[in-house]
């Protein structure tokens, strides 16, 4: 069996092993998923494997074990592989042989007619990166990935072929493809499945032609790899929009780049007929080095992506660096990001704790169609004529490891693609603005919206975000019907008065400083935090939003009890709708503080800020007139 590394740089012979011991037992593929869980258990061996979203492909090798940090985009159709297949080599001598985990066949002529064959079946996933992560949590996964896994850059490669731009590899991959696929129809064969082996390198021309390809990211100006990710086991197990960190086996080989002939086709392992059209194959068979194969081994579905915070386990202990914070030091770290809140919003000391509120809220579980936890905030009272809303969402960028900033200017209302749609022609989910992972923080700046006329695009994509912000559902475009996506987005919206979406609660800011030069004071109050102190700020709302919440039956009856009473005098003063955000808030509260129960004390905060707010909104109305 390999050595200690070897599973890493070489897992292909632990598969090819395990197959060869198992005398046609069907228990091998499990052994195979075993034998790799428990290596990457052991002592924290998961932090040795490369990362696609932070070594370039070219620096990895082929065939090796690498992860990626990922969202799923699009699942496409099934596949059939030989999972069993036997060689002839050149001494007529057969050989039976393992196709999983692999796209090409290795070790002479394939026999199609032998016996032996076995089809299987897989399933294909285009990921992305997590769309919108910040760049404090790409660093730090950086810097916790390189530290411990070291790569060096491949000899599997031609020195040359890194001197040529990217470019000219694209048109080399595009423009014979008529010539390729008429090719591969006239001997029977499968489609192309690859086209080239080095990485995008991080420049200009890199980008130039990730962006001609069209990778499908959801949001504007990503970068990162897409990759098509091969699953063999438990894939309804996974669902659209999941994040997922996936250990895999990477394949990118050049014998997928050219099939020029029938003897090279039989050495891929989808042994199919073509019936896909030229745009599906070029969107189900990209470039490899563009968009490499990563055949799936183990993938960790993952609740956060804050590379802080570890992924078991963050009500008992967070970690941050070599230091172990507990519970009761939340409130600390709640006040010093309470006052760090109230600077950024000019002194709103309520504002600043609903803010917090805000930040921690978490779509917990849903009753029928009604998502609970949700809690979107509108700030309004945010000036327009000066770049405030984009400095307060880059303080928010600083805190949450994903985020979006979307400018509700009427241009992109009206031009903008926000929900995904369902091209047929080839097969494949156009992503949108709103295609989001969990926890996302999505900033919309309603500041922008200028006076105009809304054209049916526009209408359909502000009925998207009332939906989003009401429902916590998407509804993706499938030509003739839809579908419905549930999702759990915090949506904080900035307006200058009551904002035309639906909110949770609206915060009017109220400042108490006047700053002579707003752009100045904002950049030293952000320059004024250490970067350990954003990391406590960081770790504290990720700990938050995943703390679990009780009332006991105690503090219920007294509730109820306290809802009786304020009705008692004007029914009017109190509806179920008030109450339910009186919960809300009264549970937020209670987890901003690091108390998993909701106490006496609790519920008379709870009051007394709601109070505040419900004042403050009743006085800027009466002062504006023409607020709803």
């Amino acid at each position: 069996m390999p050595t200690v590394h070897d599973w890493i740089n070489n897992p292909l012979a632990v598969v090819d092993g395990l197959f060869a011991q198992s005398n046609s037992s069907p228990d091998w593929e499990k052994k195979v998923v075993e034998y790799f869980k428990e290596k990457l258990k052991l002592n924290d061996a998961h932090t040795w494997v490369p990362s696609l979203n932070d070594v370039p492909l070219y620096y990895l090798k082929p065939n090796s074990l690498v992860k990626f940090r990922c969202m799923v985009q699009d699942m496409f159709d099934p596949e059939f592989f030989m999972g069993v297949y036997e060689t002839n080599d050149l001494t007529s001598n057969s050989k039976v042989k393992c196709g999983k985990y692999k796209d090409i066949t290795v070790g002479g002529q394939v026999d199609f007619n032998s016996r032996n064959t076995v089809t299987s079946e897989r399933q294909t996933f285009y990921c992305v990166p997590i769309p919108g992560e910040s760049q404090w949590a790409k660093e730090i996964s950086f810097i916790w990935s390189t530290s411990q896994a070291r790569v060096v850059p491949s000899t599997s490669y031609v020195p040359n072929r890194h001197k040529r731009s990217y470019e000219e590899d694209y048109e080399m991959d595009t423009q014979p493809q008529e010539m390729k696929y008429s090719s591969a129809e006239s001997h029977g064969n499968t489609e192309p499945k690859r086209q080239e082996t080095e990485a995008p390198s991080h420049d200009s021309s890199s980008v130039h032609c990730t962006s001609s390809l069209d990778l499908n990211f959801p949001l504007p100006g990503e970068k990162g790899p897409a990759c098509l990710v091969k699953v063999y086991e438990d894939w309804d197990s996974f669902k659209l929009n999941d994040m997922l960190e996936v250990f895999g086996i990477l394949s990118v080989d050049p014998a997928l780049s050219v099939i020029a002939d029938e003897r090279e086709a039989s050495s891929l392992l989808d042994h199919t007929e073509v019936t896909e059209t030229v745009e599906e194959q070029r969107v189900h068979s990209p470039p490899a080095s563009l968009v490499p194969r990563l055949h799936m081994l183990y993938a960790q579905p993952l609740v956060h992506n804050n590379p802080l915070l570890p992924s078991s386990a963050p009500e008992i202990f967070i970690l941050s660096f070599s230091n172990f914070i507990v519970l009761g030091e939340l409130a600390s770290v709640r006040a010093e990001l309470h006052t760090y809140l109230t600077h950024v919003l000019m002194g709103d000391s309520l504002a600043a704790e609903y803010l917090i509120l805000h930040l921690i809220s978490n779509v917990y579980s849903r009753r029928d169609v009604l998502p609970l936890g949700k809690f979107t905030l509108n700030l309004s009272g945010c000036p327009h004529s000066s770049p405030y809303t984009e400095h307060l969402y880059k303080v928010i960028q600083q805190l949450v490891p994903s985020s979006y900033w979307l400018c509700m200017c009427l241009h992109n209302m009206n031009n903008q693609r926000m929900v995904p749609w369902k091209d047929y022609t080839a097969n494949r989910l156009v992503s949108g603005t709103l295609q989001l992972a969990n926890n996302t923080s999505l900033f919309l700046d309603e500041t922008q919206l200028e006076q105009g006329q809304l054209d049916a695009t526009g209408v359909r994509n502000i009925t998207a975000l009332g939906n989003l912000i009401s429902w916590q559902k998407v509804d993706y475009d499938f030509n003739y019907h839809q579908m419905e996506f549930p999702c759990n987005i915090n949506v904080l919206i900035a307006s200058e008065g009551r904002s035309l979406l639906p909110s949770d609660s609206q915060v009017h800011l109220r400042p108490t400083l006047n700053p002579p030069n707003l752009e100045e004071y904002l950049s030293a109050v952000q320059v004024a935090q250490v970067p350990s102190q954003f990391n406590k700020y960081r770790i504290y709302l990720s700990v938050a939003r995943a703390l679990n919440y009780t009332i006991s039956d105690e503090i219920t009856t007294a509730v109820e009890d306290d809802f009786v009473e304020m009705r008692k005098d004007d029914p009017q003063s109190m509806s179920a709708e008030d109450l339910h955000r009186l919960l809300v808030v009264a549970r937020l509260l209670s987890l901003s503080h690091g108390q998993n129960t909701l106490s006496r004390d609790g519920w008379m905060k709870a009051k007394q800020l709601e109070a505040l707010r419900i004042s403050r909104t009743q006085q800027q109305k009466s002062v504006s007139g023409n607020e709803p």
